[in-house]
């Protein structure tokens, strides 16, 4: 079965370029493209793909306030940043939009593809510069809210902590020696318990309090 994927990027060429690449895909089916945030609004709304590979400065809105109205109104629909800047002031308000993944344009093309794969499987993808200033971010801020950690049970820590390594359900049920079925009850408990809307929030949480390595 193909994803589809809707690709929304300013720059022409770089727009058409992944265009072309992504159809010599025999799994990757392009459903549309958007030159900024607000015709991916409208186009998402139309088409509705199965992930958009979203660039992050566009004119007339840019990827993140179109990543927070897309999130909105479809809040299962797949989003990846794939943009030039991986500075914190960039990379934390795209994941707090609803992004789940961050890359950068450096990234090769195969492992774009393979990054967009993982996050249809349900798996938070991050650059390395992308993590890293978000792990100087949460270092500065120091850590907030610590003490609602202490209300998950050991095995939702457990989880919390796989999530975080970007494991999908069925990594973390094969790491765990539980059911999918067990692992999704234990993500709805860690999301309700820690008040977060999804994956990408809880593996940031994971991530500022220093819960993985």
């Amino acid at each position: 079965m193909s994803i589809r994927i809707l690709v929304v990027d300013d720059h022409h060429v770089v727009r058409k370029g992944l265009v072309f690449f992504f159809r010599t895909q025999p799994d990757l089916e392009i459903v549309g493209e958007a030159a900024n945030g607000k015709e991916a609004v409208e186009l998402a709304n139309s088409l509705k793909p199965d992930l958009i590979l979203m660039d992050l400065v566009m004119p007339e809105m840019d990827g993140i306030e179109a990543t927070k109205r897309i999130k909105q109104q479809h809040p299962d629909m797949k989003i990846m940043m794939l943009t030039s800047f991986s500075d914190q002031d960039h990379v934390l308000p795209a994941l707090e939009a609803g992004a789940s993944g961050f890359q950068l344009k450096d990234i090769q093309p195969d492992e774009l593809v393979t990054s967009l794969k993982k996050i249809i499987n349900g798996e938070n993808q991050l650059h390395p510069k992308a993590t890293s200033h978000l792990m100087n971010t949460f270092t500065n801020r120091g850590q907030q809210d610590k003490g609602r950690v202490e209300e998950l049970t050991k095995r939702e820590l457990d989880v919390l902590q796989e999530i975080a390594r970007g494991k999908s359900n069925k990594e973390i049920a094969a790491s765990l020696f539980i059911t999918e079925k067990t692992v999704k009850t234990h993500v709805s408990n860690v999301l309700a318990k820690l008040e977060l809307a999804d994956r990408t929030q809880a593996a940031l949480y994971a991530v500022k309090h220093r819960l993985v390595d």
